[in-house]
């Protein structure tokens, strides 16, 4: 059997790399190059703290393979998913009522988040406010790559890769044809790009793009926050990363950066004079912008959508923490089986009305 896979993001190397481990012959096409989209800016947090149980189910897949990552992947470098913790914070009591539903739903799927105290958010981050809030979610193990990019690199190992822009994908008999390669199947995980190149064939994806915006500082010797803290209710998220860099987000930038950054760097200064002033003298020096590809429910799209045709998309900014779940159930769809996540995150749901909004969003 042979595959084409369009995309050499995280999420098209990951499937590439599953079906050519099951014996398919296997080609990845790219147009610019390895993690050259979202793959190559996303910071490579991996959490299982979720909102819905088909998230929280290949969260927990996904973070099995990536505890073991420098033993199933070769790379030049080690590959360590270092657990900070993340730590969902809430100032109101509604808020904090639907973390903790929340943590029911990830406690059933097996998953060991808990609601903590003020008093117990003091202790997992001196010097935050607690007086200002009332409680948090914690799951300990949640945390992140500190070389992202270096994962995405190690999956491509061993593929066969080619640059090129691909501009078209037909039916060749029973086969497809992407521009000049022939296959058996195609998987189309190229982001917001898979809608552009799918809508020839009147395969419309419910795909928008949703601009993100990061802002990075210089490495700071002194350890200043370690878990990764999110307070919804600010639109506000803070870490420190393993070289030191401290990482801020205003979670609802959007936009034009040119427009938008004094504002978005406003809401990160409240969100710091409200909860965390050991980072007021942070100088936030870099502003790295990426996209998500989003769907109507913030679930990916997965399978199959016509004979012989799969995609992998519409990730809503958490492709990266779940591709070894999504390489796993890709290559069984492309493989002629019907993996049980494929139920909730079909193409069909759309047009059913069986959407599945994902709450616990960053």
């Amino acid at each position: 059997m042979r595959c084409v896979v369009v995309g050499a993001g995280v999420t098209g190397l990951a499937v590439a790399r599953e079906l050519q481990n099951r014996g398919v012959d296997v080609i990845v096409l790219e147009r610019t190059g390895i993690g050259a989209g979202a793959s190559g800016v996303q910071p490579g947090g991996v959490r299982q703290q979720w909102g819905t149980r088909i998230a929280c189910t290949l969260a927990r897949e996904s973070v099995a393979f990536w505890r073991e990552a420098s033993e199933r992947l070769d790379s030049r470098v080690p590959l360590t998913l270092r657990t900070c913790g993340y730590l969902f914070v809430a100032r109101t009591e509604r808020t904090l009522d639907r973390m903790a539903a929340n943590v029911r739903l990830q406690n059933e799927e097996g998953i060991q988040s808990r609601l903590v105290s003020p008093a117990e958010v003091a202790e997992l981050v001196p010097d935050l406010r607690v007086d200002r809030i009332t409680g948090a979610a914690w799951h300990a193990e949640d945390g992140y790559f500190d070389r992202p990019q270096a994962v995405v690199e190690a999956l491509a190992a061993g593929l066969a890769l080619r640059r090129t822009d691909v501009r078209e994908i037909q039916r060749d008999g029973g086969r497809w044809r992407v521009d000049d390669q022939r296959a058996d199947a195609v998987v189309v995980a190229a982001g917001v790009e898979s809608a552009a190149l799918l809508a020839p064939l009147g395969i419309r994806l419910p795909l928008v793009t949703e601009d993100r915006y990061l802002f990075l500082s210089e490495p700071i010797l002194e350890r200043l926050v370690e878990p990764l803290v999110v307070v919804p209710e600010l639109a506000f998220a803070a870490k420190q990363l393993a070289d030191g860099r401290v990482l801020a987000s205003d979670l609802a930038a959007r936009g034009d950066a040119a427009v938008g950054q004094a504002r978005w760097r406003a809401t990160i200064r409240i969100g710091v004079q409200e909860l965390l002033p050991r980072l007021e003298f942070v100088d936030y020096t870099q502003l790295v912008h990426g996209v998500y590809d989003v769907t109507p429910d913030h679930q990916p799209i997965l399978g199959p959508v016509s004979d012989g045709l799969f995609v992998a998309c519409g990730f809503s900014g958490h492709g990266f923490m779940i591709a070894p779940a999504v390489a796993r159930i890709t290559a069984e769809a492309v493989l002629g089986g019907r993996p049980e996540a494929l139920d909730v995150l079909g193409f069909d749901r759309f047009a059913a009305g069986r959407l599945v909004p994902e709450p616990q969003l960053v």
